[in-house]
C-alpha cells in the first residue's frame, strides 16, 4: 500500500473533500480511491470526505499498489532519467522511440522501458502513467507518473494546460515576424487516422512562437503550446506555409540532412501536488538538430 499525506497549515475548518480538491484530487480520483480499495485517514483514524479537517491535522490517502500485467511487457533498454522521486519520473526521450505501445511497437516503447526501469529499482507500483506524450520522432523531455494517484492529481493541470511544455522547432523558410500566435482549429483529415489539418469543424488550437535564429532557408523557433492537439505544432506551421524541416507527413523539406521532423521538447514545468512546489526540467538539444543548423546550439531556457 502507498500512503500520501498533507497537513492543514492555515486556520479554520474545511471539508476533507474540498481540502483534497485544492491539492488536485478530482471527482474521478475520489471514485478510484473508493472503487480501488483506497482509504482516507484523519490523524491516523478512518474518515470520510464530508468530515472536516482543522489546522494542524493530517489527512492521509492510502492506495493499493498497482501490480504488473502481461499485457505490457518489461523492456531493459536504457532510458535517460532527468529526475525521479516517489511520484514522478522525467525522462529525455530520444527520437525514434514511441511513447506508448501500439501497432508499430508493443515491446520497446518508452513505457515498456520505464516499466523495466521501475522493476530494476525495486518499485512496487509497476504501471507507468504517461502525463506528457511525444510523437515517435519528436525528442525531448517527457513526464510520467509512477502511480495512478500521481497521474490523477495532474488531471486538472493537464485540462487547464498548466503543465507548461516548450519546444524548439526548425521550420522551412524565413519567418518575418519575431513573434507570432497561430490560432486555427485542428481536426482529423477525412479518411485518415493519423494526419490532422486545420479545418473549420476542428478543435480550438493555439500555438505561440518566438524566432530564435534565421538561417539562409530555415528558421529556428521556440514554441509554447496553449492547447494540446495531436501533431499541433507540425500542423500549425504547415498551415502558415512553414512546415517543419524533415517532416515527411506534413510536407517539410527532406534535403537538409534531417531524417525526422526537427522538433524537440526542451523544457517542462508543473506544480508538484505532493511537494507543493513548482518543478521544471530541461533536455539538451540533440545532435541531429544541431547538425541541421550547422553547429548552432540554442540556449535551453
Amino acid at each position: 500500500m502507498a500512503t500520501f499525506s498533507w497537513i492543514k497549515l492555515d486556520e479554520g475548518g474545511l471539508k476533507i473533500k474540498n481540502f483534497l480538491a485544492e491539492r488536485g484530487v478530482s471527482h474521478r480520483m475520489f471514485s478510484i480511491i473508493k472503487r480501488g480499495g483506497g482509504r482516507l485517514l484523519l490523524d491516523g483514524r478512518p474518515t470520510k470526505t464530508v468530515d472536516e479537517i482543522k489546522q494542524g491535522q493530517k489527512i492521509t490517502v492510502i492506495m493499493p499498489n498497482e501490480e504488473s500485467n502481461e499485457i505490457l511487457p518489461f523492456s531493459d533498454l536504457p532510458i535517460d532519467v532527468l529526475f525521479e522521486d516517489d511520484n514522478f519520473l522525467v525522462v529525455n526521450k530520444p527520437a525514434g522511440v514511441t511513447s506508448v505501445p501500439g501497432k508499430a511497437d508493443r515491446e520497446t516503447t518508452m513505457v515498456n522501458r520505464v516499466k523495466g526501469y521501475l522493476r530494476s529499482t525495486g518499485a512496487v507500483d509497476l504501471v507507468p502513467h504517461v502525463v506528457t506524450r511525444l510523437d515517435r520522432f519528436t525528442s525531448g523531455v517527457a513526464l510520467l507518473a509512477k502511480h495512478r494517484f500521481a497521474h490523477g492529481l495532474l488531471d486538472k493541470a493537464l485540462k487547464t494546460h498548466s503543465v507548461d511544455k516548450r519546444y524548439y522547432a526548425i521550420v522551412d523558410g524565413i519567418l518575418e515576424d519575431d513573434y507570432g500566435m497561430i490560432d486555427a482549429p485542428i481536426g482529423r483529415m477525412d479518411d485518415d487516422f493519423i494526419r490532422r489539418e486545420v479545418r473549420d469543424d476542428g478543435k480550438d488550437s493555439q500555438t505561440e512562437y518566438w524566432v530564435v535564429k534565421r538561417f539562409a532557408n530555415q528558421t529556428l523557433v521556440r514554441v509554447q503550446l496553449l492547447t494540446g492537439r495531436t501533431h499541433q505544432i507540425r500542423v500549425h506551421f504547415k498551415y502558415i506555409g512553414h512546415p517543419l524541416v524533415g517532416d515527411e507527413i506534413y510536407g517539410g523539406p527532406l534535403d537538409r540532412g534531417a531524417d525526422r521532423q526537427m522538433l524537440h521538447a526542451y523544457w517542462i514545468s508543473w506544480f508538484d501536488p505532493f511537494a507543493q512546489i513548482e518543478r521544471q526540467f530541461e533536455a539538451p538539444v540533440p545532435a541531429d538538430m544541431i547538425a541541421v543548423m550547422d553547429g548552432f546550439v540554442p540556449d535551453v531556457k
